[in-house]
């Protein structure tokens, strides 16, 4: 199989992965936000329901949690499953992993903002919403940029996963490939494409991280 071919093949797994990887994203972020103020509720049984639920999703495997969300519906609902599901079922487990993460990040960032802003801005006639919103918000964005790098560089490499319920992305097809020719050129190709894929996003996030650096 020549090179072009093989490219051929593999730009549809590109396709995938990349899909998986601004699903999770758009999901996870809003999500992880409103888990981090559950996280944070002065309401104990909300507080405790919501640790419980970032504790399992940061103490089991989203391996196996792809699975849970996959075969869940069937084997405790009894709902027959369709091949369409694979997908959406891997953007389900991605996003309320990943939001977990967030959420835990959202908390520091705002743990680590002083008490007093929050009176400055009541002083100022400043709602909850607003002071959140406008004075904390901002400010946590700023802190919490390199733990949220992190974060997304390890999604990039984590989209490889999707294997696990029989969705065709790039590592899945580099693999089939390799099987079927018996060559490690789709694996070289495969490494460069997540090489490159986490080498924009290290570049897009550093320069976001600097252009919030407004008082440097």
């Amino acid at each position: 199989m020549s090179i072009s071919v093989m490219l051929q093949q593999l730009a549809s797994g590109m396709v995938v992965s990349v899909e998986i990887f601004v699903v999770t994203l758009l999901f996870s972020l809003p999500l992880g936000l409103l888990i981090c103020f559950g996280r944070m509720s002065k309401n104990p049984v909300m507080r405790g329901i919501v640790s419980a639920y970032i504790s399992i999703m940061r103490g089991t495997p989203l391996m196996l949690q792809l699975m849970v969300v996959y075969f869940g519906p069937y084997f405790i609902f009894g709902i027959r499953i369709s091949m369409g599901y694979s997908l959406i079922a891997v953007f389900i487990a991605f996003s309320i992993n990943y939001a977990a993460y967030f959420a835990e990040i959202y908390r520091g960032g705002i743990e680590s903002i002083s008490a007093g802003q929050y009176e400055a801005a009541k002083i100022l006639g400043y709602n909850k919403m607003q002071t959140f919103f406008r004075i904390i918000l901002p400010q946590v964005i700023k802190r919490i940029l390199p733990a949220v790098t992190n974060e997304v560089i390890t999604l990039v490499k984590d989209t490889s996963l999707a294997f696990v319920v029989a969705v065709a992305e790039m590592f899945t097809i580099a693999k089939q490939i390799a099987s079927a020719q018996t060559t490690m050129m789709p694996f070289v190709i495969a490494a460069v494409f997540y090489f490159v894929f986490n080498l924009v996003v290290a570049i897009v996030m550093d320069k976001i991280e600097k252009k919030l650096n407004y008082y440097r």
